[in-house]
């Protein structure tokens, strides 16, 4: 899905990330589809909000074949013309922004990103079945990695 640099359109990446589900075999009441909803907000709010150009946002589902626990995993990229890397920073305690990259760090079981043309492609990845989310997921690729209080921002 090509994605304007407008604010409004994180609102209808979210949208079209439900309507992909339809026919995945992932119900919209199950846990894994409100995260992944959560993680296309906030990778694609990061790509309109801090670079300002347009982006793409691809999704990867499971087909309908797939078995409930049989290795399905669903990747969400978002492509963006900015060639910067993520960059850690500290978001305070009353900071409104901040924390995207830092969510996707605790939902996602990996993500990362990677250069990709004239700009990037930042990633994250859902196991079906993966056990319970009680710590955070390991950042990679560039060499991040996530660090105590602080959050990310895409660049």
């Amino acid at each position: 899905m090509e994605i304007r640099p407008d604010p409004a359109e994180v609102g209808r990446a979210r949208r079209w990330a439900r309507s992909r589900l339809a026919g995945s075999g992932i119900t919209a009441d199950e846990p894994l589809a409100e995260t992944l909803i959560l993680l296309v907000s906030e990778l694609v709010t990061n790509a309109v909000v801090h670079t300002g150009r347009p982006a793409v946002l691809r999704l990867c589902l499971p087909g309908p074949a797939a078995e409930e626990c049989a290795s399905a995993t669903v990747r969400v990229e978002v492509a963006d013309g900015s060639s910067r890397a993520p960059v850690p920073r500290c978001a305070g305690s009353e900071a409104t922004g901040g924390r995207g990259l830092a969510l996707v760090d605790c939902l996602a079981d990996r993500w990362g990103w990677s250069p990709d043309g004239a700009g990037k492609s930042i990633w994250c990845e859902l196991d079906r079945c993966s056990p319970s989310r009680e710590s955070a997921a390991v950042a990679y690729g560039g060499g991040s990695s996530a660090y105590e209080g602080l959050a990310f921002e895409a660049v």
